[in-house]
C-alpha cells in the first residue's frame, strides 16, 4: 500500500464535487488525509452536494479522516514540524481569494499557515483554481505560486478519455492532482488509454 499523508484543503469556490470525489478516493487508494473546510466551503459544500456538511464530516471521521477547524492557527499542521510528515497539501477547489492570500504570503486562517508552511518548507503544494475567466491577478498569483514551486492550475478536465459521466471528469483531475503528487493510481483514462 502506498501510506501517503495528505492535507486537503476545501475553500468556498464553486466545485466541491471535486473536493469530495478526492476525498472518497483517498480513502480507497490507502491515503491518509486531514482535511480543512474554510466556513464558506462548509456552505457551498451543502448547497452543491446537498448533503449537511456536519453529516459528511461524521460519516468520514468514521473511515480516520481528520477534519480542522478553519480557524485554528494552534493545530498541529500549522507548524513545520508537523507538516514536513506529509507528501502533499493540496487546495482542491481554490478561490481566488485563497490564491491571492498564499501567492502573497496574508495568513488569516488555517489553510493559508498550511499553504504558507508548506512553501517554506518545500512539502508539495497543488492548487486548483476554480474561476472563471482569470484577470491579470488570477494569472500573476499562479505565476508567482508556480515560481515558488507549487503547481497551481485552473481546473479543466479534458474529454479524449470520452467521459460519459460527471464522475468521469470528477476523476480525470483527481487522478492528475494525485500523479502530480506521485500517487500512482488507474482511476482515470490516460491518453492513447481509450
Amino acid at each position: 500500500m502506498q501510506n501517503k499523508r495528505f492535507v486537503l484543503c476545501v475553500t468556498g469556490a464553486s466545485g466541491m464535487a471535486y473536493a469530495k470525489t478526492f476525498i472518497e478516493f483517498s480513502r480507497k487508494l490507502n491515503i491518509e488525509l486531514d482535511c480543512i473546510f474554510s466556513e464558506n466551503a462548509k456552505k457551498v459544500f451543502a448547497y452543491e452536494s446537498g448533503l449537511s456538511f456536519e453529516s459528511f464530516k461524521t460519516e468520514m471521521e468514521r473511515t480516520g479522516i481528520r477534519f480542522h477547524e478553519p480557524n485554528d492557527l494552534f493545530s498541529p499542521l500549522a507548524s513545520g514540524s508537523v507538516l514536513t510528515n506529509y507528501d502533499g497539501v493540496i487546495v482542491l477547489p481554490c478561490s481566488t481569494g485563497t490564491l491571492g492570500a498564499i501567492a502573497n504570503g496574508v495568513i488569516l486562517n488555517l489553510i493559508h499557515r498550511v499553504c504558507d508552511v508548506a512553501l517554506k518548507e518545500n512539502v508539495p503544494l497543488v492548487v486548483a483554481v476554480r474561476e472563471m475567466p482569470l484577470n491579470q491577478i488570477h494569472l500573476e498569483n499562479m505565476l508567482k505560486l508556480q515560481r515558488m514551486g507549487a503547481k497551481a492550475f485552473v481546473l479543466s478536465p479534458a474529454f479524449y478519455g470520452k467521459p460519459k459521466t460527471l464522475e468521469d471528469l470528477l476523476l480525470f483531475t483527481v487522478g492528475k492532482i494525485l500523479d502530480l503528487l506521485g500517487v500512482k493510481n488507474s482511476i482515470y483514462k490516460r491518453w492513447r488509454e481509450v
